[in-house]
């Protein structure tokens, strides 16, 4: 009996150990899904996918970025999970292509939107004001998981534990605040206000975004909004959010897995007002402040210049090396992600 009983344990470990090296072993695979508007007039979100695959990467210049995949590549027949990724203001969903293929390799399949409406090609949702675009943009994370879970090509190789289906969600800047709005947090309008009229000159970046948008200067009666939390969304990572819209008594509330990444000399979102305001009223959040960084630095390096209200994205302090720092990401991210939802089916 104990030679069986042995016997049985040695194949599960090496059937685990297995699994755990091609999920190592894996490549990062891209395709790119276009997602219907929920209305006739509008525009489809644009979605790029990187996921586990075994066919070779290759490089691939799109516009002034790079992926490293294998593009239309066959997947795996399972996932880890699903990891949103939310870009910034005025970004694209190629920004942060090193994290998702990262995460790919991994094992976890990534979603990585193309804001509708706040994108590089398009920046009409803030021009409808404050309680529009902070409310519409995680309502766009949540269509794409509606629209992947309901995709007979994706949906059964997202895997599932005791609590559910295994989604996490990544953002940087708006995207910061985008997925911590789906794990519960809720905007106070009046704060913008409030911040404005007294840190303008501390923050000046934050306040001058959003000079033209006709409710954040006139927040209406009811400034907090509706919660939008998204219950599908188990873990949450921030880089550099912006955080001051938040309620304090929302954050508190917040109990699922979360890590923010604070670049030391963000102009963009100053820290104290953002990831530490973040930081100060969830506890049990992990806080990761990265030294001489500027708020770009969680972006992969494009080829020629993007100009931004804080000056060239491709742009870092002296010394600061950027490669070095994603590739710290890139082992960093998947690590939370296989923390904060453990177990397989």
């Amino acid at each position: 009996m104990r030679t069986a009983f042995f016997f049985r344990q040695t194949l599960l470990l090496a059937s685990g150990l297995l699994l755990s090296f091609q999920l190592l072993a894996a490549q990062a695979g891209w395709r790119q899904l276009r997602i219907p508007g929920d209305t006739p007039d509008a525009a489809p979100t644009v979605v790029a996918l990187y996921y586990p695959t075994k066919a070779t990467e290759r490089t691939t210049a799109m516009g002034p970025f790079t992926v490293q995949a294998a593009i239309q590549a066959p997947p795996e027949d399972k996932f880890k999970g699903l990891i949103v990724l939310s870009h910034g203001i005025g970004g694209t969903e190629l920004g942060h292509s090193s994290l998702a293929e990262a995460l790919a390799r991994d094992g976890y399949m990534v979603a990585a939107l193309r804001h509708p409406g706040d994108n590089w090609q398009d920046g009409s949702l803030l021009q409808k004001g404050g309680s529009v675009y902070f409310t519409e943009r995680p309502r766009q994370v949540s269509r794409v998981i509606d629209a992947l879970l309901q995709d007979p090509q994706w949906k059964d190789r997202i895997a599932s534990d005791a609590q559910g289906l295994r989604i996490g969600a990544v953002g940087h800047s708006a995207g910061g605040y985008t997925v911590l709005a789906l794990a519960g947090g809720q905007v106070d309008l009046s704060r913008i206000r409030r911040h404005c009229e007294s840190e303008r000159e501390a923050d000046p970046v934050f306040c001058g975004v959003g000079r033209n948008a006709p409710t954040t200067a006139s927040p209406p009666a009811a400034s907090v909004l509706p919660s939008l939390r998204d219950p599908r969304v188990r873990a949450v990572v921030l880089m550099a959010p912006a955080g001051v819209v938040f309620t304090a008594s929302s954050l508190a509330e917040i109990r699922i897995p979360t890590q923010i990444y604070e670049a030391e000399l963000d102009r963009f979102l100053v820290p104290r007002f953002h990831a530490e305001w973040i930081a100060q009223n969830m506890p049990r959040a992990e806080l990761h402040r990265v030294p001489n960084a500027w708020h770009f630095a969680f972006m992969d390096t494009p080829a020629s210049a993007i100009p931004s209200d804080d000056g060239d994205i491709r742009n870092d302090p002296p010394g600061f090396d950027r490669k070095a720092f994603l590739a710290r990401l890139g082992r960093e991210i998947p690590a939370f992600f296989d923390k904060a939802l453990p177990g397989r089916e």
